[in-house]
């Protein structure tokens, strides 16, 4: 072979790597400047935790600094609205929660939440604690439905909020066992948990993280957990399910999102990278400081929760006829 067509052979091969390789090349360039991740909710909470840490993992794993930028209001929907009108370019992403889900039922969003957005990693995932001030005459899910049926309206419980996944799990439950309690909303956890304390409401479906320390303490009662499994903080407190009603499975999560039209091979580098960070040994305990554990997966499995969770609380929400406040 001559010295001509050498060269020629030589181009067109370099050509060719060229086109075919070009997602490679760009995944390996990529990231060449700082990662933002916003956090839908107030510094110092649970998803504030949750977020930091994959911030400080992602670092060390990109070889960029990865920063935390707080956005919360409108129940997180100022911050995913931002979150989805960045540039898809790999260089901001959202930490959403489970009321990702329920929004839609609730409010007319300015985005499609299943089409305009990329999924990449379910993070986290965690039960409410049903949760009963001591003083109430119940010590199971049994008794609090025979005081329920008993007493048709009498019961009532706290929620953090009017359509909060709080709410509609107590909601759902009622619904499912067949009694009716009076919902009573506050505005957030804390004054909710208060009340309950106080004995001005009876009952609360209650993030595990904030009703974990008091039920240890003797302070709150410990009903039932809304997963499908126990936890390990409270192995004898049995789940709604093994209660006698199959099927209820109701958990708080948290979960990576980017813009609409990420490049797959970017979706592909971070799901990879987070899923390393929850594969940690340390991870686990740094992820009970909201009551939550690690959970990971495909970006296709977590665009199904998505999916699925949407329709659920639409079909739950048109049920019970729940309006936002």
């Amino acid at each position: 072979m001559n010295i001509a067509r050498r060269n020629v052979l030589r181009l067109f091969l370099l050509m060719a790597t060229s086109l075919l390789g070009a997602p490679t090349a760009m995944a390996q360039g990529y990231p060449n400047r700082p990662i933002k991740i916003i956090v839908t909710f107030v510094p110092g909470g649970g998803a504030d935790i949750i977020g930091r840490y994959l911030a400080q993992g992602l670092t060390l794993a990109m070889g960029q600094p990865v920063v935390v930028e707080n956005k919360p209001g409108a129940g997180g929907l100022l911050g995913v609205e931002a979150g989805l009108a960045a540039a898809p370019d790999g260089y901001t992403f959202t930490l959403i929660s489970s009321s990702y889900t329920v929004n839609p039922s609730l409010y007319k969003l300015k985005f499609d939440p299943v089409n305009d957005m990329t999924p990449i990693v379910q993070v986290s995932q965690g039960p409410l604690l049903v949760v009963a001030n001591p003083k109430l005459p119940v010590t199971s899910l049994a008794d609090l439905v025979a005081l329920g049926k008993a007493k048709p309206g009498s019961l009532n419980y706290a929620s953090s909020g009017q359509g909060s996944a709080l709410h509609l799990g107590a909601a759902l439950f009622a619904d499912t066992a067949g009694f009716s309690m009076s919902h009573v909303p506050y505005k957030g956890g804390g004054a909710a948990l208060n009340d309950l304390l106080a004995g001005q409401v009876d009952l609360y479906f209650a993030a595990t993280a904030s009703a974990l320390p008091l039920v240890k303490a003797g302070k709150l009662r410990a009903l039932a957990v809304t997963s499908n499994k126990r936890i390990a903080a409270l192995p004898d407190t049995p789940t709604i399910a093994e209660s006698g009603y199959k099927g209820y499975d109701v958990t708080l999560w948290y979960g990576l999102i980017g813009p609409k039209g990420l490049p797959a091979d970017i979706v592909a580098r971070i799901n990879t990278e987070v899923n390393k960070v929850l594969n940690l040994k340390e991870t686990p305990a740094k992820l009970e400081v909201d009551g939550a554990s690690t959970a990971g997966g495909s970006a296709a499995q977590f665009h199904g929760i998505i999916s699925r969770e949407i329709d659920m609380w639409h079909r739950i929400v048109t049920k019970l006829g729940v309006k936002p406040e």
